[in-house]
């Protein structure tokens, strides 16, 4: 019985995009690499206490707006300082491991890696929320994505961009990249349809509609699609060093072939704290816009 060979046509397409395509994948490589040296020098030159406590205020300003106007916590500091706390508490145990350069450019690449994602799924959304045929398509590529294992795309992100950054930071959006269009999705086509033609019938045009009902309404689901892209993007940190993409993943691979469990401990302990901080700011954001309703 002959075997269907998948693998060879699409190694085949692989090789012959990699070569017709060289121009467009280095300028790529050039715009993303240039992003994260031009942020990740600019950090570098902030003193970690001034980060510290930047930080810090953006959490007690989202904390303090997510509580809104509940009265239950002002008889409970701890309640509205408990997370600026944690904040401070966690960057600076990261600091005295001496993973806080490491950590800055992690968090640049996520940073990075969201905003290429956002600027991608959240208008890929909002054209599935209004054309059932588009989703109907790009829904099976969703899945694709999603489910396909990670280390998958390393191997053609290697073959088009080398070893360094940039492929670790495509092959974090492509695993990323579902959530915000599904949750962009999801949040405009929850709008009640009520709303929509309320709207309409006060003589809002369909870009008016959609920017200043459908968008603000749907805030929370795309927040939350947000939640999930940062949350999954730091899952890759790990899995992009292996193509060279520096940060705190560096230091866990490291651990992984030395076996050093102290090394590698100290660098998951700082991913997870680095995860819980971002996690939790994007979720209060969230309340806070559930409030606004």
């Amino acid at each position: 019985m002959n075997k269907l060979d998948i693998g060879k046509y699409i190694e085949r397409f692989v090789d012959w995009l990699s070569d017709t395509a060289a121009p467009f994948f280095r300028q790529i490589t050039i715009m993303i690499d240039n992003s994260v040296d031009v942020l990740q020098e600019l950090l570098g030159y902030v003193p970690f206490y001034m980060i510290i406590a930047v930080v810090a205020l953006i959490a007690f300003i989202i904390k303090k707006k997510s509580l809104g106007n509940d009265k239950a916590w002002q008889g409970n500091i701890t309640t509205l300082i408990g997370f600026p706390l944690f904040c401070v508490l966690g960057l600076l145990l990261i600091y005295w491991m001496g993973f806080w350069e490491q950590t800055m450019d992690t968090f640049i690449l996520v940073l990075v890696a969201t905003l290429i994602v956002l600027t991608i799924g959240i208008p890929l959304g909002i054209w599935c929320a209004y054309n059932k045929r588009a989703y109907a398509i790009i829904r099976p590529l969703l899945d694709f994505m999603q489910t396909m294992p990670a280390f998958v795309y390393l191997i053609p992100a290697i073959l088009f961009f080398s070893v360094g950054n940039v492929p670790g930071v495509l092959a974090t959006v492509i695993f990323s990249l579902p959530p915000a269009v599904r949750m962009t999705a999801l949040g405009i086509k929850s709008v009640p349809k009520e709303v929509v033609e309320a709207s309409v019938a006060f003589g809002c045009t369909r870009r008016q509609t959609l920017f200043k009902v459908q968008m603000p309404l749907a805030m929370t689901t795309i927040l939350a699609g947000i939640n999930q892209v940062i949350m999954l993007s730091l899952s890759m940190v790990v899995i992009a060093s292996m193509v060279g993409a520096g940060g705190l993943g560096e230091s866990v691979y490291a651990g992984i072939q030395q076996a050093d469990v102290a090394l590698g401990f100290e660098a998951g302990l700082c991913i997870v704290i680095l995860a819980i901080i971002l996690d939790r700011m994007t979720q209060l954001l969230g309340k806070e816009k559930e409030e606004q309703k």
